[in-house]
């Protein structure tokens, strides 16, 4: 039986697929780096920018209905070059993995091992979105995995911004709806 801890705790965890490229670090204020380059700090700087801006145009949109739509339709433009720019940047990080994601964390198969409490540079794409985001992240699980290939780490994110965690919620709460209607959909068709 479960509890409502590990209830609630299931609801915010999703399997998804990303880009990710791990690195370690000395802590978590260390400098995540520019090893992947200016253009997925681009990348980042877009959806942090989006996610700061949301409350102004809702606020454009009650008082000026025609300038909000023309705003939503140069958002729409720049998450078009978003979503370029994060096909591109993807190929850098190779083919996306497997991973179960959270807001507080996540594992997924490591063909390295890290030490439990050690620091790692998270740089990871998600996709289909696309988001970027740089986060420190901490080991909390270090197991050698079934196949004996490689290993299976989870990872805090003990240290985020708010700005943060809001885009990542949101990619989280995006992917659990879009299950719900694949399942109500596979449901009415085999109906």
């Amino acid at each position: 039986m479960q509890t409502d801890n590990e209830d609630k705790r299931e609801f915010f965890r999703i399997q998804d697929q990303m880009a990710l490229d791990c690195k370690p670090i000395d802590g978590p204020d260390a400098d995540l780096g520019r090893q992947h380059g200016t253009l997925f700090d681009l990348l980042s700087d877009m959806h942090m920018l989006d996610y700061e801006s949301q409350h102004l145009l809702r606020q454009i949109s009650e008082r000026d209905r025609a300038l909000a739509q023309y705003l939503k339709v140069i958002n729409k433009r720049i998450d078009l070059l978003g979503k370029t720019l994060a096909v591109e940047l993807s190929g850098d990080f190779g083919d996306p993995i497997d991973v179960i994601l959270s807001e507080g964390g996540m594992s997924f198969e490591s063909t390295e091992a890290y030490p439990v409490d050690s620091w790692l540079a998270v740089h990871m794409i998600l996709l289909p979105a696309p988001l970027g985001l740089a986060i420190p992240g901490r080991v909390v699980r270090c197991d050698r995995n079934a196949t004996d290939q490689g290993w299976t780490l989870g990872i805090n994110f003990d240290v985020m911004t708010d700005a943060q965690r809001q885009l990542l919620a949101r990619h989280i709460l995006q992917k659990q709806a879009q299950e719900i209607r694949a399942a109500k959909s596979t449901e009415r068709t085999s109906s």
